[in-house]
């Protein structure tokens, strides 16, 4: 299964820097936008033309291959996960930064086998940093090894955090409350726009945890498998197992940081994908 994981790895990497292409163009913002189901939650043409790129060239190479994008799913496709090698996909994770030239998007790549994020890729085109993993052997970015901070309680923590793009009041209130627990029980907090990024951050030691409730399995599906493989742990932000279609993520340096965040965190439980 290896050999096949890195037949497939390889063959995605490339597309994902052929793909990075198309954002390095906009490098100081693109102002053509679509709303979608919110004023913050946005898509631009720039998204659909990774996405086609990198689902067109995987199922010519793959074609037994399936498939869950982003914007595939928002023009009505299904969003389901089977045990068939599957690419689950981002192409601009951040949009909203995209759009006003911040230079924190990118594109998130994670393949899936028996429904277990087996190999993934975060790659920012813009700073040129090339988050990657495969199951089994290590986590890098710009093919220099990475590996979690492993920082074990929250008082000593950076913890990344998103308001997300849902206006719903029970949202908006889980996001607020915890945000001000954030700021008393943690050392330090931040935000850089993009749920991939976040996870990338926390692989590389740069920040110790992430949580976030409304996200979807593109958001994190690259960022399970880099941050597991740099040593990390992801897992349900109540304390249980990670599910992958949850839209629910808690991503840390050790479980015991992961454990204590979920004792204190206040929950939501949005739809499922």
């Amino acid at each position: 299964m290896s050999d096949a994981i890195d037949e497939y790895f390889d063959a995605a990497l490339e597309l994902v820097k052929s793909a990075g292409n198309l954002i390095t163009e906009f490098t100081t913002g693109c102002k053509e936008y679509k709303l979608k189901s919110s004023d913050i939650d946005l898509v631009t043409e720039i998204d659909k033309k990774v996405e086609d790129t990198l689902i067109s060239g995987l199922s010519t190479r793959f074609p037994s291959h399936k498939f869950i994008g982003e914007e595939s799913v928002a023009d009505g496709a299904k969003c389901v996960l089977t045990d068939d090698p599957t690419w689950i996909i981002d192409p601009i994770d951040g949009t909203l930064n995209f759009i006003h030239g911040y230079p924190s998007s990118c594109i998130s790549l994670g393949l899936t086998i028996n429904k277990e994020a087996v190999a993934g890729i975060i790659y920012n085109p813009i700073v040129n940093q090339l988050f990657t993993a495969k199951q089994g052997q290590g986590a890098f970015l710009n093919g220099q090894p990475i590996h979690v901070s492993q920082v074990k309680d929250m008082r000593n923590a950076i913890i990344s955090f998103e308001a997300g793009t849902s206006r719903d009041k029970d949202k908006q209130h889980a996001v607020l409350e915890n945000f001000k627990l954030i700021v008393i029980k943690g050392q330090g907090v931040r935000t850089v726009g993009s749920a991939a990024l976040n996870m990338a951050m926390v692989a590389l030691g740069g920040a110790d945890a992430y949580f976030e409730f409304g996200i979807h399995a593109w958001d994190i599906a690259a960022g399970d498998i880099i941050v597991r493989e740099a040593g990390g742990v992801c897992i349900d932000p109540a304390g249980g197992a990670f599910d992958i279609l949850s839209r629910r993520v808690l991503c840390a340096s050790s479980m015991e940081l992961a454990q204590e965040m979920s004792t204190v965190l206040h929950q939501y439980y949005p739809e499922r994908d």
